[in-house]
Parts: structure tokens; C-alpha cells; sequence
């Protein structure tokens, strides 16, 4: 509804003489009976006509309110439409009227109408030109028109009464209320179709029932009848004439329903769309052959030629190549045509019939005609990317080199095309890459540098700089480095060389040094750090020129990088958390060693730390495992986190639960690891440093956990005293009085805490396995031997192990040998070991008679070196124990060197008595080493000697 046609209803109105003087009393208030009077109440045609006027008295000054209603104060309220609607609904049940009364019921609506239209032109925010409440007080004015429709003196009342419900429902239409919307249209086309009316010109008559008609078919559509809508359409060509109007019109209202149709995507809804365009086009050429005024002839050519360009569309929607072509050839030939769209139809038509190179050349069409638009122009070239691919690579980029010149019409258009061309470079692909090389050959060409480096194109600039940076990080996050680095150097050109862009050029340094480095260029990448190292020094730089220093495996710059990272301003600790996992990544252990040891230095600072203390350590020990050599190294690491262990408590160090106990045990059981493989390598000097740090970390438990760990604690002390020892005798040195005191100290500790766990000797091996007991009894053995007056305790500890059940042969051989030799033996204690040892041995079922005359051998040294004379009864026992043990043997079951030794030294000891003149005493000795030598094979020619040597000992013992 536009303010001219209400303008001529309201002149027509003036020149009947019906139009209303204002009113210079103040409007009366709106008085809303609460209990109106019912119409059978009222028995007089006074009381009737009284009523008629009072009730038109209220509409009137209801009107007079909305007339002096301002907008711009408040929003238009919904009373008054609720009011008049209500008188109106009681007057309308007092008909029929007199003419007079219809008069002023006309003059009234038609005031009512004019009020409205005053409130739809003003300016109000609260009171838009179709705003509900408008459309309802229109509807009143429609419907107050109605009752005054047979008026006389009005020039066909009728017919202004179709146009009120016409309009209204164009109104209700706007506002989506189809259902009255389609009431009004129903209305006024059921009262033009039964009114005579006079006074209007048939043209007017039919371009109303033609508007009406239309007006239905489009609020039908909307509705979904489409029947109902299509129907109205084909009714309408009745009442066309010879106007072009009417014409353009209807087929403009089938082209749009078309457009509808095709919008949808849908295979019927093409073929329903085809049908329609048609109908369309049909109604333009027969309005060409009755329209004969050049003016009209050309909007009706016009919209012919909008409806084949949608004919053209539409065959494309169906992949008819062919018709769309046709379509194109009958627009440039027949129509002289030349919109924008007609180049994009043929080339996506060419492109679809497979034929390149005449895709090609619209497309190349395009770039020379100016008055395409760029919109269009970059829609045909994307389309053309997609059917052509990488094959139409370089004619694609010709013809975007050859759109510059057009693209300096403005800095935005620029922007579109490049937006365009990169489209959507997520997922990468070969697709991807090409549309980047060619944004890539546009964006650096100077036409377009000197199109965006104005001040007043500074903001154009940041947005073609993040245009580009998006696109690189895109290509990124696929993996192509190598074209994400080719946009991110292409972004830098947009950025200022000024010192407000400093921090930004920074940035895309540090972005153009990871793509390098992703591509293994470090060389280049270490110089973009560099640059951006410069423009901004901070912690991001930092790591990035430590991260090369990783790649090219200079672990020196790896190392004095991560020591100088403590020196940013933004620093936190995790970068070197982050470091450390870098460079195991690398396989640069080194590096990982110092990042993990110079966070460790953090943690004693109190700031806010990327994990636990205890995690660290245990990583660091972790990685110095992996190389054999460093054993020196993760003592220094152990003792460390020993060293916080007593610092923080158990608790704080470890951490609480079943975490903290994992951690206790992994701790405990890598030192006594550690200390097992150092033995077995001779390192006896930190092998003892490891067992002692396993003995703390075992021993760092709560109260329920050191009952089961004081075994391994006891197990550790054995081994630290027990490595301190071998360690003395690999380096031939002595240990220092302290030292001993120290490491008996250490025994005593672990014999007190196999005392607490059994109060029996014999019940230890079901607590501590009985190699770890001798090692305990031999350790404690060998360090009292070095303290004076300890002999009698040596000789108590040894019987008292002998007499266990976990005593082996074996043990008390060896506690036998090393009590008989060195500075500090005790040969009381050697001869109990070896003679205790000799009768287990010959306890078994099958004795090692090889141990047996090793045993027989040291008692017999022993008993002759420590001051006892030729005539000891206990050396000959042994002699006697040992023809004993001989005696029912096989042939070399005992050893016969040994026994060669017995029966030579038993016949030698008897020359002393000889010399001394001890006969008997000698001939005790010949005897006994002659009875030897007959339990010896090989020995037969010294038995000979010795049988004759005997026997003229015993002739001169006769003589004498």
C-alpha cells in the first residue's frame, strides 16, 4: 500500500462532500459498556435509531483517539482494535440502516482508514507499516466500509469496498497471516462478483479482479495449495486484455512461482518449475503480439528474457546441456542479450558437456566484460575449478591475472575474489594446493600490493592478512607445509614494517620457522627465529631455536638453549617439562638430562610446577639407565631425591595412597638394581652407595608398610657392608678404624632387625634367605677380626651359625679358608669352620671328596703352624681321619695328589723324631705315611722304599 493510492481515496472521498471537518472539541472517551443491551430489548424505532447513533458515536470518538495518537510516545495499544471491533459486531446487528446513517458509517471508516494511513507513514519505532496492530484497525475500517456498501450518492461504493478488503489483505499477507489475509481476498472477490458496479471503467474492474486474483494465488502458495494457487493464475488470463501490465503481471507472478520451485533442488520440483517458466513465457509472447507501444513492449521483452535465463537455469538443474545452450544462443541472438548470468549458464553448459576449451573461452569472456560483476565472475571461475580441477590450472590463472586490472576498481573486491578462490582449504588435497597457488600468484603481484598499502586501506589490509594467515593455517593443520609456508611469506607482505606490528610480524616469523622445520629446511628456520627473536624475545623464540638445535642434533646449542630459557620474562616451568619429552623424542638423552635436572632446581622455589618432584626424578633416573656408563650419574640422581625425601617427608615426597607406594618401590628396588649391577661389574665402591640408598628407601614407609619392608632393609645393610669389604680387598686398601666401626655399625642394624622378626637362630631362613646369613655372619666375622679382643665373639658367631639349620658346608669351608689367612686370622675359629664343615661334608650320601682333602689340608697346616709340636695327637687324628675316610673308597675317588701330599708329609714328620731320637714317635709317622701310601695308586715303588726303609730302621733298632 503506498501513500499515493491512499491520497487518491482520500481525493475522491473530498468530492463527495463526505470528508469530516476536524473537530476542534476535545475527543470524548471511549465508554466500553459492561453490560450492552441486547437487540430484543429494544421495542421502538426510537430506542433503535438511539442506540445506531450511540453506537456510531463511540466508533467516532474511538477514531478521534487514534487520529490524535501520537507514535513516537508510545507503541499504537490493542484496545482500540478490540473496541471498535465489538461496536462494530453491535451496529452491524441493527440493520438494515437508513442512507443517512450509511453516509456517516462511510465517512467514518473512510476517517479511520486515513488515520491509519498516517500512523504507516510515520517514522515511529514502535509502529511499523505493517505492523499486527495497524492491520487490525484497517480490517475494522474494511469491514465498517462493508456495512455502507449499497450507499447511495457514492459513485460505486462497492468497488471502493473491494479495494479496502483487497489492500487489507495485501497487509495481512505481509505479515504472514494468511488466514486473513485469504479472508479479505475471499471477501472482496465474493462482493466484486455479485455487485453491479457503475461508474468504474472495465479496465479498472479487471485490473482489480486480476490483482485479487493474484494476491489469492500467492497467499494459496503459502499455504501449500498449490491447486487452489495455480488455478487462480489460469483464471486470471481471462481478464489481461490488451494491457501490458496485466501481461508482465501474471507472468511475472508464474515466474516467480517457478523460481520457487527450482529453488527446492528437488527432480519434481525442476519439472513443476519448467511447466511454470513456460506458462510464463508464453504470456510475454503473446503479450508482445497484442501490445503494440514500444515502451511496454520492452519491460515484457525484459521479462522474457528473465524467464529464459531461469528456462536456462532450470535445464541446467536437469543436465540439459543442450537446451541451455539453446537458451543462451535465442538471449544473445534473438534478444541481443548480454547478462552476466548467460556467460556462467554457457560455461557451466560447455563444462557439462565436456568440451574445455569452449568453457574456457566464456570464461575468458567474462574478464574482458567490464560489466560483469566480480561476484559473478568468481562464482564461474569456482565452478569451473571444480569440473576442470588441476587440468584447467593454467588457463584459470591467466584469467585471474587478467581480472586484476578490474579489481582495482576497489580494495574490498580484492578481498571477495581472494576469498572466493580459496574457498574451503580444509582437508587439504591437490584441489587445495592449486586454488593456494594461485591466491599465491595474485596476492603478491604489485598491482595488488599498491591497491592495499594506502593509510586508508588499512583495514582492507588486516583483512586480506588474516584472509591469508586462515588459508596457511588450514594447509597446516593438513599436513602441506610447503604450501602453508608459501601463503604464510605471502601474509607477511600485508603486515606494516611499524612498531605497532612488530609483535605480528613476529608471529608469522614464528610460524614460517615451524612449516621450515616441518620440511627439515633448518637452516632457513633458524633464521626466521632469529628475525623474530629480535622483533620480540620471548619464551616461544627461545624454544623454537632449541627445538633446531634438537633437529640438527647439536646437543651442546641444545643444552646452553634450555639453560638460557630460565632468563625470559614469560617463562614457565613447563617449557622445560616439555623440553625434556622434545628431546627423548630426538634421542638426545643429554638434553633431556639437563631440562629434567634444571627443573628440579624449581621445585624448592615453591612456584607452580607442570607434575610432581618425585615424577621427574624418576624419569631422569630412567633416561641415565639407558646408557651402562652412567652409574656415577644416577647415584648423584638417587642421593638427590634422597636428599628431598628427607626434606619433604615420605608423604609429601612419594605422595599418599597406592601411588606414593609405587613410587617408594620403584625407588627402592632401582638402587638395589643398580647396586646388583655394579657388583657384578667390580664398582664395590658405589655398588655399597646404591644398597645403602635402597636400604633408605625401603625404610621409608609408614607403620604398616616397614613390617614387610624390613627384610629388604636388612637385605640392603648386609650388601652395603658386604661391597664396602670387597671393595677394600679389590683396591688392597684398609679400611680406617671409623670406617669399620661404621660398617659394623650397619650389621648391627640389620642383626637387630633379624632379631626382632625371631628370636631363634633356626627360624631365620623362613624370613631372609641363608645366603644373605652367611654373608651377614662372614661380613660380621671378618670386620670384629679387625678389633682387639674380639676372638671369643668371633668363635660364639661362628659356632652359633654352624649350628643353624641354615649352615652349608659350603659357608663354613669358606669362613674356615679366610679365618686361616691374612694379618687378622683366628685359627680357633678356622679349625671349628673346617673340622665342622669336614663332618657335614662326610655326613652326606655322597661327599665332594675334593672339598674333603682341601678341608684335611688346611687342618693339617693349621695344626702344625700355630706352635703345636711334632708329637700333637691332634695332627695325627687328622692323619687317621683322613686314612679312614680312604679307606673303602674306589680307585681316585679321593683326589690322589692329595692324598700323594698326606702320605709324603705324614713320612717326612717322622725325621725330627729321628734327629731328636724319638724312635717310637718316628716310626708312629713311617707307619702312618706307609699306610697312606697303600691307599694311593702310582705310589708302588714308594712303598718299596718305605716297606725297606722301615725294615732297616727297625734292624737297627734291634742291634741297637
Amino acid at each position: 500500500m503506498n501513500r499515493r493510492k491512499d491520497n487518491t481515496t482520500r481525493l475522491v472521498y473530498q468530492m463527495t462532500n463526505l470528508y469530516p471537518f476536524p473537530s476542534k472539541n476535545k475527543p470524548r472517551a471511549i465508554a466500553i459498556s459492561k453490560s450492552p443491551m441486547k437487540i430484543d430489548d429494544i421495542s421502538s424505532p426510537e430506542l433503535h435509531d438511539d442506540l445506531r447513533n450511540q453506537l456510531c458515536s463511540q466508533i467516532e470518538s474511538s477514531i478521534k483517539d487514534i487520529e490524535k495518537h501520537v507514535p513516537a510516545t508510545a507503541a499504537l495499544p490493542d484496545s482500540f482494535s478490540t473496541y471498535l471491533r465489538r461496536t462494530l459486531s453491535q451496529l452491524n446487528s441493527l440493520s438494515p440502516f437508513p442512507n443517512s446513517l450509511k453516509l456517516h458509517i462511510w465517512k467514518l471508516s473512510y476517517r479511520l482508514w486515513n488515520a491509519c494511513v498516517d500512523l504507516s507513514n510515520s517514522n515511529a519505532a514502535g509502529i511499523q507499516k505493517h505492523h499486527e496492530e495497524h492491520a487490525k484497525l484497517r480490517q475494522v475500517s474494511a469491514d465498517l466500509l462493508f456495512l455502507a456498501a449499497d450507499v447511495s450518492g457514492i459513485p460505486s461504493p462497492a468497488f471502493k469496498s473491494v479495494s479496502f478488503f483487497y489492500k487489507t489483505g495485501l497487509i495481512w499477507h505481509d505479515l504472514r497471516k494468511f488466514e486473513l489475509a485469504n479472508y479479505c481476498f475471499e471477501k472482496a472477490s465474493d462482493l466484486l462478483s455479485k455487485v453491479d458496479i457503475t461508474n468504474v471503467s472495465e479496465y479498472e474492474e479487471k485490473k482489480l479482479l486480476l490483482n485479487l486474483n493474484i494476491a489469492r494465488s500467492r497467499t494459496a502458495w503459502e499455504v501449500s495449495d498449490r491447486n487452489l494457487a495455480i488455478a487462480l493464475l489460469s483464471r486470471s488470463k481471462n481478464v489481461l486484455f490488451a494491457f501490458a501490465d496485466n501481461y508482465k503481471s501474471l507472468a511475472n507472478q508464474y515466474l516467480m512461482f517457478g523460481k520457487a520451485m527450482l529453488s527446492k533442488n528437488e527432480v519434481s520440483g525442476v519439472n513443476e518449475a519448467l511447466k511454470l517458466m513456460n506458462e510464463a513465457l508464453e504470456l510475454c509472447e503473446r503479450g508482445l503480439t497484442v501490445v503494440k507501444r514500444t515502451g511496454e513492449t520492452l519491460a515484457l521483452k525484459e521479462l522474457r528474457s528473465k524467464t529464459l535465463r531461469f528456462l536456462g537455469a532450470s535445464h541446467l538443474q536437469r543436465d540439459e546441456f543442450e537446451s541451455v545452450l539453446k537458451c543462451v544462443k535465442v538471449l544473445r541472438d534473438g534478444e541481443k542479450d548480454q547478462h552476466p548470468s548467460l556467460s556462467v549458464l554457457a560455461m557451466k553448459a560447455w563444462l557439462g558437456l565436456g568440451r574445455f576449451g569452449e568453457a574456457e573461452k566464456e570464461l575468458r569472456g567474462m574478464v574482458v566484460d567490464k560489466g560483469i560483476p566480480e561476484g559473478v565472475w568468481v562464482s564461474a571461475v569456482e565452478s569451473y575449478f571444480q569440473v576442470v580441477g588441476a587440468a584447467g590450472a593454467p588457463a584459470v590463472k591467466g584469467v585471474f591475472l587478467g581480472l586484476l586490472g578490474r579489481c582495482h576498481v576497489s580494495a574490498d573486491a580484492a578481498i571477495r575474489v581472494v576469498n572466493k578462490v580459496i574457498g574451503d582449504p580444509a582437508g587439504g588435497g591437490e584441489e587445495a594446493r592449486l586454488r593456494a597457488k594461485v591466491v599465491s600468484d595474485l596476492v603478491s603481484d604489485d598491482r595488488i600490493l599498491t591497491l592495499l598499502n594506502g593509510d586508508d586501506a588499512s583495514k582492507e589490509r588486516t583483512a586480506m592478512h588474516a584472509l591469508l594467515w586462515n588459508c596457511a593455517a588450514e594447509h597446516f593443520r593438513s599436513k602441506d607445509l610447503q604450501t602453508s609456508a608459501d601463503i604464510f611469506e605471502k601474509s607477511m607482505l600485508y603486515v606494516p614494517s611499524n612498531i605497532e606490528s612488530r609483535n605480528l610480524r613476529a608471529k608469522g616469523f614464528r610460524v614460517l620457522c615451524l612449516c621450515y622445520m616441518g620440511l627439515s629446511q633448518l637452516d632457513r628456520a633458524q633464521e626466521y627465529i632469529n628475525e623474530a627473536e629480535k622483533l620480540e624475545p620471548n619464551i616461544a623464540s627461545a624454544f623454537l631455536k632449541f627445538k633446531i638445535y634438537l633437529q640438527k642434533n647439536e646437543c651442546d646449542g641444545a643444552i646452553t638453549q634450555v639453560q638460557a630459557l630460565p632468563s625470559c620474562l614469560d617463562f614457565t616451568t613447563e617449557f622445560l617439562s616439555l623440553a625434556a619429552h622434545e628431546a627423548i623424542a630426538c634421542h638426545c638423552l643429554p638434553v633431556a638430562v639437563s631440562s629434567l635436572s634444571l627443573l628440579l632446581n624449581f621445585y624448592s622455589t615453591g612456584k607452580q610446577m607442570p607434575t610432581t618432584e618425585v615424577v621427574v626424578f624418576r624419569t631422569l633416573v630412567t633416561i641415565l639407565a639407558q646408557d651402562p656408563h652412567n652409574d656415577s650419574d644416577i647415584l648423584k640422581q638417587m642421593k638427590r631425591a634422597h636428599s628431598r625425601l628427607r626434606e619433604m617427608s615420605a608423604g609429601n615426597f612419594f605422595g599418599k595412597g597406592e601411588i606414593g607406594r609405587r613410587e617408594r618401590n620403584w625407588f627402592s628396588v632401582n638402587a638395589w638394581n643398580s647396586g646388583v649391577k655394579t657388583g657384578q661389574e667390580n664398582q664395590y665402591a658405589i655398588c655399597a652407595e646404591f644398597f645403602r640408598l635402597a636400604s633408605e628407601f625401603y625404610g621409608a614407609s609408614n607403620d604398616e608398610e616397614k613390617e614387610g619392608n624390613h627384610v629388604m632393609v636388612c637385605k640392603s645393610l648386609i650388601m652395603t657392608v658386604s661391597a664396602i669389604i670387597s671393595d677394600e680387598k679389590l683396591k688392597t686398601n684398609t679400611l680406617l678404624e671409623n670406617e669399620v666401626k661404621e660398617a659394623i655399625s650397619l650389621l648391627d642394624r640389620a642383626g637387630k632387625m633379624l632379631m626382632s622378626s625371631s628370636t631363634e637362630y633356626d627360624k631365620l631362613e623362613a624370613i631372609i634367605e641363608p645366603n644373605f646369613l652367611f654373608v651377614y655372619t662372614w661380613c660380621a666375622f671378618d670386620l670384629h677380626s679387625r678389633l682387639d679382643d674380639t676372638g671369643s665373639q668371633q668363635l660364639l658367631l661362628i659356632k652359633r651359625f654352624a649350628n643353624s639349620k641354615c649352615c652349608n658346608p659350603k659357608h663354613l669351608l669358606q669362613i674356615g679358608i679366610d679365618a686361616s689367612q691374612g694379618p687378622s686370622s683366628n685359627h680357633e675359629v678356622a679349625i671349628f669352620a673346617l673340622s665342622t664343615c669336614l663332618s657335614t661334608l662326610l655326613a652326606l650320601p655322597s661327599p665332594d671328596y675334593a672339598s674333603v682333602a682341601l678341608i684335611v689340608r688346611k687342618l693339617v697346616s693349621l695344626r702344625s703352624i700355630h706352635g703345636i709340636d711334632t708329637n700333637d695327637d691332634a695332627t695325627m687324628e687328622t692323619y687317621k681321619q683322613a686314612y679312614r675316610i680312604m679307606v673303602g673308597l674306589k680307585e681316585g675317588e679321593y683326589p690322589v695328589e692329595e692324598a700323594k701330599w698326606l702320605s709324603m708329609t705324614a713320612w717326612n714328620r717322622a725325621a725330627v723324631p729321628v734327629r731328636m731320637g724319638h724312635m717310637d714317635e718316628a716310626k708312629r709317622w713311617m707307619s702312618m705315611g706307609l699306610e697312606l701310601a697303600n691307599k694311593v695308586p702310582g705310589m708302588q715303588t714308594y712303598r718299596s722304599c718305605m716297606e725297606d726303609f722301615i725294615a732297616g730302621f727297625e734292624q737297627k733298632l734291634s742291634g741297637a
